[in-house]
């Protein structure tokens, strides 16, 4: 049960309603036994028994309520005639059946709720997680197998797990109380009886095993097909161009036939649990028919034909319950497996969080120093023996080969990741000791591949911003260069751009980010070569906007076009994670060394 602490640990929210929901199925049982009681008096009337309509069926006393209304019951019908008495029973049956539902209705209205709400626990910490999450963790990760943990999996805990969490009170207790009774009734049948639901659950608990084997296969295979779909969406331009729809499709065909077979055999498996409890209840049931039949002809059990009746309608009473335990255990099996996924995430661990108590970097006022900072990830050196200071105000530029660390050297500093030797200082103080969301408020990014939401443009430009003013996004625009294009939307600033700016071209989308920069006013600034992939007018507009928004800033700038950094205070070269070289344009051209050759290989001097 350890694998299902979380679920218990949310219950702890809702003690109220799990009180609730105890009292009403509680007392719905009992309701349900009544009513089944009540053929005793019924089968009484038909055959003209007046002597004791409730007959006592133990030396035990009863409880004094009981006993009250057994003595009431009695008296009401027999000092009535037999259409009197068979009219007041029929009443009393409809009044402890409308009771019972009555109660069952209360259960479910405490019990949904709560249902619900660990559902949405779930969702809402494994959102959580995903955000607090170092930026490391998702590389290792398919973003397809993710998505199917938050929505696959959940909706199969909620489906096979917290579906079924009612039954985990209400079958038990059903299935105690009601043998409780009928132990009252009879011992020596009871006792029968428990020797014969011990087989059953063996049974099933047999057929069950596998479940959750093959459960995370389905899982895996769910994620698999998500990933395809994913990668075709945003890869379809590709896809088309090269005629690989045929050789995508085949994949696709391949991993979702897997994944049908896998649900199949589970299926197969899950729907014979609830069939087979059914005919073995049934089997046991008709055992005591003709067991407990004896025993009445021949006088031995001490109950008359409508007691043991009655009897029997209690002991059915027990197989539903006990079918649905079956049930609910196969797919807690089943559940198992998605639970065991979702815990691998919700339980990562988060090697970058918030220190609560971390100092608030209000102003950036020094520079930033690396310290002999070094970066490893599982093992394989990343960054090695980095020292460099970035001073106020200055641009310090990062090139190298593809691989050589400049984006991870970058990461550094918004905390993206954390060195793993040396220190990274902002300001003399290490930046692990200051709050993450004040350091991280002090500088902007500007990616290569301009990341927005569907959304407006107003709103992607002041994402973060929540006092923004549509004047300072305008303001933010216009030193942009975007305010032209932006006035000849339809709707201008509130002109939706589709997924990830679908809808815009890749100059305009590089400066809706650009505008988002300038708009946050960060002293410090990281730009990921953001005209790369742009044409020449684009690239023109983008770079004057890039030069308008590193005006008066520190700039740490990753560089693949040499061209654009001529003019940075230092240049910074990296090879395999080291600094092989630095200085400025004119100084490393002449040192004849590797960024020489790069210039050489790009034709700029």
């Amino acid at each position: 049960m350890k694998k299902y602490s979380r679920i218990f640990t949310y219950l702890k929210s809702y003690k109220t309603s799990i009180v609730w929901y105890f009292i009403s199925i509680l007392l719905s049982i009992i309701f349900s036994i009544i009513s089944i009681g009540m053929l005793v008096p019924f089968m009484n009337i038909i055959f003209g028994v007046k002597h004791s309509i409730i007959p006592e069926v133990s030396k035990k006393p009863d409880f004094a309520v009981v006993h009250w209304l057994k003595e009431q019951l009695n008296l009401l019908i027999n000092t009535n005639d037999s259409f009197h008495a068979l009219g007041t029973v029929c009443i009393l049956i409809i009044l402890s059946i409308a009771l019972k539902n009555l109660f069952l209705y209360l259960s479910y209205r405490a019990m949904g709720p709560i249902k619900n709400g660990i559902v949405n626990r779930f969702r809402i910490d494994m959102y959580d997680k995903i955000l607090k999450l170092p930026i490391g963790y998702f590389t290792e990760q398919r973003k397809g197998d993710l998505m199917s943990r938050m929505t696959n999996d959940v909706s199969e805990v909620e489906s096979s797990v917290v579906g079924t969490l009612e039954g985990w009170v209400r079958d038990p207790l059903t299935i105690i109380i009601n043998l409780f009774v009928l132990f009252s009734i009879s011992p020596m049948l009871t006792g029968f009886i428990l020797l014969c639901i011990p087989i059953m659950g063996f049974v099933i608990g047999r057929l069950s095993r596998s479940l959750k084997k093959q459960s995370s296969e389905v899982a895996v295979k769910g994620g698999e097909t998500i990933s395809i779909i994913d990668e075709t969406l945003g890869g379809l331009r590709v896809i088309k161009a090269f005629n690989v729809e045929a050789v995508l499709r085949n994949k696709f065909l391949n991993t979702n036939t897997q994944l049908l077979n896998a649900r199949n055999r589970i299926g197969f498996r899950r729907d014979l649990a609830s069939p087979l409890s059914e005919m073995m209840g049934v089997a046991i049931f008709s055992g005591i028919l003709w067991f407990g039949g004896r025993l009445v002809l021949t006088g031995e059990l001490g109950l008359d034909g409508a007691l043991f009746l009655a009897y029997m309608g209690m002991f059915y009473n027990v197989i539903d319950p006990a079918k649905s335990i079956s049930t609910a255990f196969s797919n807690m099996l089943k559940g198992a497996a998605a639970i065991d996924r979702i815990e691998e995430v919700l339980n990562a661990p988060v090697t970058v969080d918030e220190n609560p108590n971390g100092k608030k970097l209000l102003e950036f006022k020094e520079g930033i120093e690396f310290n002999n900072v070094g970066f490893s990830y599982d093992d394989v050196v990343i960054l090695n023996n980095i020292n460099l200071k970035v001073a106020i105000g200055k641009t310090v530029a990062l090139v190298g080969s593809s691989g050589a660390g400049k984006s991870t050297l970058a990461d550094l500093l918004p905390r993206f990741h954390d060195v793993t030797n040396g220190t990274l200082l902002v300001d003399g103080i290490n930046i692990k000791e200051y709050s993450l969301h004040s350091l991280r408020s002090l500088i902007s990014i500007v990616t290569q591949e301009p990341i927005l939401f569907n959304d407006t443009i107003a709103n992607n430009i002041a994402l973060g911003m929540d006092n923004a003013t549509l004047a300072k996004i305008e303001q933010a625009a216009k030193v942009a260069n975007a305010h032209n294009f932006i006035m000849q939307k339809e709707n201008g600033y509130d002109t939706n751009i589709g997924d990830r700016g679908s809808k815009l071209s890749g100059g305009e989308r590089q400066r809706i980010t650009i505008a988002r920069a300038v708009l946050k006013n960060p002293p410090i600034l990281i730009l990921d070569e953001a005209t790369s992939s742009l044409d020449t007018e684009s690239e023109r507009l983008v770079q004057d906007a890039i030069n308008n928004l590193m005006n008066n800033r520190t700039s740490l700038v990753i560089a693949h076009r040499l061209s654009t950094i001529r003019h940075a205070d230092e240049i910074i070269v990296l090879q395999k994670g080291e600094i092989v070289e630095r200085g400025t344009h004119d100084s490393l051209i002449a040192q004849n060394g590797f960024y020489k050759k790069l210039v050489d290989m790009q034709e700029v001097r």
